[in-house]
């Protein structure tokens, strides 16, 4: 591994482990030159289908777009980055093991808001908003009212 600092090739390995549901090994190294560490992850690299987007382009699925998207609609909300790391990675799985070559953005955007409906209700609102492009405030509140149902009345509430 070449060393970020000096760019010597021998570096060896001081520490390692698993991580992020063993799915990614972190190596925490020491260049053999300079003698600074530096931390690399490994993860394998599977095979992704190409989004086809709406306006029919295609593009290679970057985990790293549907993580940016999960963190703009989990702003300021009680959800750790640890677990929108792995929801991402559990996409990114899923993807990779349907075996397809190509995937529909909206299957994409679909199970990114069928996993934020579970995981924190503004933050399902937050992304749907933009995700459906709602034309007025009636579309909006329809889109709440679903929600609000599919949760059933809060503590203490009756139906």
């Amino acid at each position: 591994m070449q060393c970020p600092f000096c760019r010597e090739m021998d570096s060896r390995v001081v520490d390692s482990r698993l991580v992020a549901g063993a799915t990614v090994t972190w190596r925490r190294r020491a260049c053999d030159a300079c003698g600074r560490r530096f931390t690399t992850y490994e993860r394998v690299e599977h095979q992704l289908p190409v989004v086809v987007k709406k306006d029919g382009q295609r593009e290679p699925f970057e985990r790293e777009k549907v993580l940016r998207s999960l963190r703009i609609a989990c702003n300021k909300r009680p959800v750790s980055a640890d677990a929108l790391d792995e929801h991402a990675a559990a996409l990114e799985r899923e993807l990779a093991e349907t075996g397809e070559k190509e995937v529909p953005s909206r299957v994409i955007g679909e199970r990114v808001m069928a996993l934020l409906k579970q995981l924190d209700g503004v933050a399902y609102v937050r992304f749907a908003s933009v995700y459906r492009s709602f034309r007025d405030i009636d579309e909006f509140m329809d889109e709440m009212g679903k929600l609000v149902r599919s949760r059933g009345p809060a503590d203490g509430e009756s139906p």
